[in-house]
């Protein structure tokens, strides 16, 4: 009867840790974006200069993302800033010429790519990326502001975060310590 319980606690256990983990891990992933989406990186047409600008702002960028260009009889050219503007290919951070490159985005800030092409660059054929840090998530709800003056209600409302994620995340933890205890009692 005592194995059947642990065994039955155990199952409990594994099952609330992988939830605790999947909540806690899904906000850190990282994305790999193909550049250009199902265009890749080619030579913009004539009304299509503002194709990888558009690309930029329509996606958000974090520190642990990934850039994937896909191309033929093409390359890729991180530059500087300068080299950005002006299509300059002659001083590259990094080059690539294999059809498919992946840029792990390792920093934040600003990122420069233009084609190895000088006529392709200024054909439109350049992306300026911005990369944000990632922020760590608090485990502690955010402050309440009280109103000003000494207003205070007769009877106390409930708090709006009772329902927030974080609340449940920081409520489950001291619940699956208490239930770890109890079963280390049971052995």
């Amino acid at each position: 009867m005592k194995n059947t319980n642990m065994a039955s606690s155990l199952s409990v256990l594994f099952t609330a840790l992988i939830v605790l983990v999947a909540m806690n891990s899904s906000a850190g992933a990282a994305t790999e974006f193909r550049v250009g989406d199902g265009e890749g990186w080619r030579k913009p047409g004539v009304n299509e200069t503002a194709m990888y600008e558009q690309w930029a702002k329509r996606n958000r960028f974090q520190v642990g993302d990934s850039l994937s260009f896909e191309y033929k009889n093409d390359s890729l050219l991180e530059v500087d800033k300068w080299d950005f503007y002006h299509c300059n290919s002659s001083s590259p951070i990094s080059s690539f010429k294999n059809g498919k490159s992946v840029i792990k985005l390792e920093r934040p800030g600003s990122f420069y790519f233009i084609s190895g092409d000088p006529e392709h660059c200024k054909s439109g054929q350049r992306l300026v990326i911005s990369v944000m840090a990632l922020h760590p998530i608090s485990q502690s709800p955010p402050a309440i502001a009280l109103p000003p003056g000494n207003y205070f209600p007769i009877s106390p409302s409930p708090s709006p975060l009772s329902s927030s994620g974080v609340l449940v995340s920081a409520t489950l933890v001291p619940l699956l310590m208490a239930f770890i205890a109890n079963l280390v009692g049971l052995v």
